[in-house]
């Protein structure tokens, strides 16, 4: 069925005036007259964005990634009623034998997408290979990356993304044949120095997780992993939700870095009421906005991806495009994606519509398909 979508079209070449129209899942044509942004800001017409991704949730709706089972359906389907069309499971510093269950349960929802859920594009693998002195809210299973464990883990679900340490012993050397694997690899929960970083950058590591956050800090004299980051780095995740990161930093990091693009971190505690909830096998508390440890320790977000596009617009100042991009198309091109996180003929009719004003989502469609 062919179906016409109309308003303001966020398109690779700015805001177009007129009709999106999709069938089959994939969009077919755009029509109308090239528009400003101002214009499409302040007119009574909806804006039609691209569907954002996704590349780092821990869970959602009351679930937790490495429950296994259905968990990640739940996941999805929440994620997706916030606009969130495409996503990488993430899953925790754990026990091989728990890593495992939770990748064989991840396997089927990564082959079909689930009713009414975000696409899960794959897994990203934020543990085991990290720091123990960096864990953040990771539990204490660490351990150095092992190419034939991870093909082993791969063999259950695709894994898109791995976070490591690099200056664990081993994972430097990892890196190049990693990346030759298929493999992206970040840097992340790192306690190591700024050397560290460009030597991991050189080997083929192509971003960083969460920056700022389980990484060392910048110096004016130890630049360490964040000084790296800013330096040097194209891409680079980002927690929008201006608790886990000033947002004189945020600015920082937005000038600094090309395509830093937003990731919620999002725990089973999106979407929910205050209370205690899973990460992997740690109890967190949502109160205030926050999701923490019992010792304070933030531990995830709450974040929804419609929130981080309002944060960056309505908080930072941004464009819609360009808040649109670092909610969408940056992560695509980061996966290697050239059918989403872009409204153009062919691509998926991944999309959101929201209002113009407040930027609150009115439709969330997925592959063709109303999901809100």
């Amino acid at each position: 069925m062919t179906v016409d979508v109309t308003g303001y079209v966020l398109t690779p070449q700015g805001f177009i005036r007129g009709t999106l129209t999709h069938e089959n899942g994939r969009i077919t044509r755009i029509e109308g007259a090239p528009a400003d942004e101002i214009d499409a800001r302040a007119g009574s017409e909806p804006l039609i964005l691209p569907g954002f991704i996704d590349c780092h949730v821990h869970g959602g709706g009351g679930r937790d990634t490495m429950e296994g089972a259905d968990a990640a359906a739940t996941i999805s389907r929440m994620h997706a009623r916030h606009g969130t069309t495409a996503m990488l499971a993430t899953t925790m510093t754990a026990p091989m034998g728990e890593i495992e269950a939770a990748l064989r349960a991840l396997g089927p929802l990564c082959r079909e997408r689930v009713p009414g859920g975000a696409r899960v594009l794959g897994v990203h693998l934020e543990g085991p290979y990290i720091n123990p002195g960096k864990l953040g809210a990771q539990p204490d299973f660490a351990k150095p990356a092992s190419l034939a464990e991870i093909g082993a883990l791969h063999a259950l679900a695709p894994i898109r993304l791995i976070t490591l340490a690099p200056e664990l012993p081993g994972n430097l050397e990892l890196i190049a044949q990693l990346r030759e694997a298929g493999f992206i690899v970040q840097i992340g929960h790192t306690a190591g120095s700024y050397e560290d970083g460009l030597a991991a950058l050189s080997r083929g590591a192509a971003g960083f997780t969460h920056l700022f956050n389980a990484m060392t800090g910048l110096h004016h004299r130890e630049p360490g992993m964040t000084g790296a980051a800013l330096a040097h780095a194209e891409y680079a995740e980002v927690i929008p939700d201006l608790l886990h990161v000033h947002p004189g930093a945020l600015r920082a990091a937005l000038r600094a870095i090309p395509c830093l693009f937003c990731v919620t971190d999002s725990t089973a505690a999106a979407g929910m009421p205050d209370g205690d909830y899973q990460l992997g096998r740690q109890t967190v508390t949502k109160c205030l906005g926050g999701v923490r440890l019992a010792d304070g320790t933030l531990a995830g977000s709450t974040l929804t991806m419609d929130q981080a596009l309002r944060n960056l617009v309505l908080e930072l100042e941004l464009t819609v495009a360009e808040a649109s991009a670092r909610c969408s198309t940056h992560a695509a091109d980061y996966l290697g994606l050239d059918d989403r996180g872009r409204l153009a003929p062919g691509a998926f009719a991944d999309f959101v519509v929201v209002d113009p004003r407040g930027l609150q989502l009115q439709r969330v469609v997925i592959e063709g398909e109303e999901a809100v």
